[in-house]
């Protein structure tokens, strides 16, 4: 059993990756682009996004459970499986994670002609033609099947046994994004809207980031713990 602390570390280092690599192949995307007319596309960016957590649960799912999203974590509040204490340290450090992540992405990102439309890329935003009530129900979505998931492969024991959890949930996190992305960003996590937007100063629809993920965590947790977690009752 580790101490909350060392839990608290690794939650910092994995919501960390997800946001540098994730709002990475954006900025690389972007640059891609403006260079040589290429880039690494919806699939490159869903992917880095998908394997970033895919790593980092499996490298340290052991240790904290490997929320790195404070959607999950509060479905494992709601469903008593974290404490009120352990999800307000948990959520804190995702979020610092968040932030240092962008901000480390801000301060190394070459100063160059591309540089402001691609760091205002990385913080997760509406499509022209998508309502804040379209986002929020669209996010809450995507991030059900992702809290979902989570709950079916590292919570249930008799689900396909958390030693390839990260391997599904960075999957769906890529099959969300492929559709998500173009439309919201496909956060699915508050730490994930919240770190670029402190970096990059922009906030716009920030709510529909937190309501929508926050919402389909809960969603997703309760229901699969009522239906299908019975007998397994939180330690």
């Amino acid at each position: 059993m580790y101490s909350l602390p060392k839990k608290l570390v690794a939650e910092f280092i994995g919501t960390f990756t997800l946001i540098f690599a994730g709002g990475g192949s954006i900025i690389a995307d972007r640059y891609l682009h403006a260079t040589s007319g290429g880039g690494v596309g919806l699939l490159g960016i869903a992917a880095a996004h998908g394997l970033a957590i895919a790593i980092m649960v499996t490298a340290l799912g052991h240790i904290s459970g490997g929320h790195f999203n404070p959607a999950i974590t509060i479905g494992f509040w709601v469903t008593k499986r974290l404490s009120t204490l352990q999800s307000l340290a948990y959520w804190s450090s995702q979020l610092l994670g968040g932030y240092a992540a962008a901000a480390l992405l801000v301060f190394i990102v070459p100063d160059s002609s591309w540089r402001a439309d691609a760091l205002g890329s990385i913080t997760p935003d509406l499509a022209a033609d998508i309502t804040r009530w379209h986002g929020m129900v669209l996010e809450c979505v995507l991030t059900f099947f992702l809290v979902f998931v989570v709950f079916a492969t590292a919570v249930d024991v008799k689900g396909a046994f958390n030693k390839i959890a990260g391997f599904a949930i960075g999957l769906t996190i890529t099959m969300d994004a492929l559709f998500g992305g173009p439309l919201t960003g496909a956060s699915m996590n508050p730490a994930r809207s919240f770190g670029p937007a402190l970096a990059t100063h922009h906030w716009s629809n920030h709510g529909v980031y937190w309501v929508g993920p926050l919402f389909g965590g809960v969603l997703a947790a309760v229901i699969y713990d009522r239906v299908f977690l019975r007998d397994q009752p939180p330690a």
